[in-house]
């Protein structure tokens, strides 16, 4: 339900609205830099030496994700295999660092079995046979990789007898979803463009050597696989209507586009209209990005697409979507108008023109100051020496903050923020989450070829603030697909649980609401997988809550 205030005049209006019971007050963001205390010694590779492939530049992401299980959100980084003509004393591989809850981390890869040493491009996190132990699946330049979660610290190797390899190809964004409410989480893997050595395209500018796009090389069509409850996957993309159609597919997000109760799968494709694949919940799809009105921007124009995340940012009840894109092309929002169809109000939302000269990468909604409206982080950087040639932008740019003013429109606090944006590196992969369980949500960043940046939250406010974990019994353990909705005084709030977002990364397993000054939490609504609703009731706030599946109020 959209929260309605009727326009009032001048000081009239502001001193109105502070009256509002549980209207929160503006307060400071604060974002730290603290990666160098935090025992963090991860350095990316994008692989390179100056010979300009593509698979150079569309490096990395992150997976946020509590690994163990003990309560604190750990991170997963992709690094890159050195690609032919680069020498390498030591191969760069993936990185596991366990979260002690004090603002250090201990790299656990070798003990966990998870250092990959391909060249990896996207993550996903799904408890695929339903153990309750998160399983991680890789999207790589090459062969991919799923590692199954022991529950023990460590993780097995299992693409061979999954079937989920996806052969030698270039890949991209990958999500765990429910494709028929069936209780068992079935696979998308996005794939990108088919290269290889022989093919390469390089771009001579000066002496430098740049990477060419995607339009120098073909399409390829994304896979889906569906999950046989056994331990393995059967590739279905041809007979579900994945496979019909082509295009170079960078992030993706898998959600309900259209409120049927079944996950769509929205794929941003760099340089060609945007897919969506409208999910009939039968196992069939149909790419409708166009009707949808998220092939294009608002003018028309077939953006280079890199990353995309949805959040109700105006909570009207519908999950709107950010795609970020290249160089001279401005991020776009789309606005969920309901019943499938999405308008871009980029515009409207004055996101920052700050942006326009930089390509953006990782992306997502957050409410940093809990006040009750989703904020956006942006990152950037460009794969290519491009200050030799352009001198509005750089290799290694600083990140972008946009707050939420919770009037439809966005305010650009990136320099006002602290040390946490003050970074300078070009970024990739983007995880938003609570790592140290105060209700603040924090930032992780992949640098391409640097140390990542970690970022701590610090704005302190009287704000409330409520998190969700949800527990499937009949519907996938992790509740992958499931619809939130939070009411707490006049304010309402939606969420999905989802897996793989962003700029090929995963994170938000967790949910997380900020309530502003309302200290209460009416009740929460949540429509399982599978289409179960449920209503739980006086929830405690300033907390974590888990929610079982089957222990609410049943609905309808």
């Amino acid at each position: 339900m959209r929260n309605s205030i009727t326009p009032l005049s001048g000081g009239v209006a502001w001193l109105a609205l502070l009256a509002m019971p549980g209207w929160a007050s503006e307060i400071a963001v604060r974002m730290t830099d603290v990666t160098g205390e935090s025992g963090i010694g991860f350095v990316h590779s994008h692989g390179g030496d100056g010979q300009g492939y593509i698979v150079e530049g569309v490096v990395g992401g992150i997976a946020l994700f509590d690994y163990d299980g003990d309560g604190f959100i750990d991170i997963y980084f992709l690094n890159g295999t050195p690609l032919r003509g680069t020498q390498v004393d030591t191969p760069p591989r993936n990185a596991l660092f366990r979260n002690h809850g004090d603002g250090t981390f201990t790299d656990v890869t070798e003990q966990a079995g998870v250092g990959d040493l391909g060249h990896g491009l996207a993550v996903t996190v799904g408890d695929y046979n339903n153990n309750g132990h998160p399983d991680l699946y890789i999207s790589n330049f090459g062969p991919n990789v799923l590692y199954r979660n022991n529950g023990d610290g460590t993780f097995t190797d299992v693409t061979a007898q999954a079937g989920v390899g996806n052969g030698d190809r270039v890949g991209a964004g990958a999500s765990f979803l429910d494709i028929e409410g069936n209780g068992r989480l079935d696979l998308f893997v996005s794939n990108y463009i088919d290269f290889n050595y022989e093919n390469h395209v390089p771009l001579p500018m000066g002496r430098w050597l740049f990477q060419a796009g995607p339009q120098y090389y073909n399409p390829l069509p994304d896979a889906l696989y569906r999950n046989q409850g056994d331990g393995t996957f059967v590739d279905i993309s041809e007979s579900s209507g994945i496979g019909t159609v082509a295009g170079p597919g960078m992030g993706i997000v898998s959600f309900d586009a259209n409120d049927n109760g079944y996950p769509d799968i929205l794929v941003s494709n760099d340089g060609g209209p945007n897919f969506l694949y409208q999910n009939d919940g039968r196992g069939r799809f149909t790419e409708v990005g166009l009707e949808a009105g998220l092939a294009y921007d608002f003018l028309g124009n077939s953006n280079s697409s890199m990353g995309v995340d949805c959040g109700d940012f105006d909570n009207d009840g519908r999950l709107d979507l950010i795609m970020t894109n290249f160089a001279s092309e401005m991020p776009v929002l789309y606005r969920n108008m309901g019943e499938g169809f999405f308008l871009d109000t980029s515009s409207a939302a004055r996101l920052s023109a700050g942006l326009f000269p930089h390509v953006t990468w990782g992306t997502g909604f957050a409410d940093f100051d809990n006040d009750g409206h989703r904020d956006l982080f942006i990152a950037c950087g460009h794969f290519d020496p491009i200050e030799h040639v352009d001198d509005r932008t750089a290799f290694r740019v600083p990140n972008f903050l946009l707050r939420n003013r919770g009037d439809g429109t966005f305010e650009d606090v990136s320099k006002a923020v602290g040390s946490g944006l003050a970074v300078v590196e070009s970024s990739r992969g983007v995880g938003l989450d609570d790592l140290n369980n105060n209700g603040r949500i924090d930032v992780v960043v992949l640098n391409s070829n640097a140390p990542p940046t970690l970022i701590r939250n610090d704005t302190t406010s009287d704000h409330h603030w409520l998190q969700l974990r949800l527990r499937g019994v009949w519907s996938n353990r992790e509740a992958v697909g499931a619809r939130v909705q939070v009411r707490s005084g006049e304010l309402e709030q939606v969420a999905e649980v989802h897996s793989g977002r962003g700029y090929q990364s995963h994170y938000g397993t967790r949910l997380s609401f900020g309530l502003g000054l309302r200290a209460r939490v009416d009740w929460v609504r949540v429509r399982w997988p599978g289409g179960a609703t449920e209503i739980f009731r006086d929830l405690p706030v300033d907390r974590l809550s888990i929610l079982t599946e089957g222990t609410g109020e049943p609905e309808g």
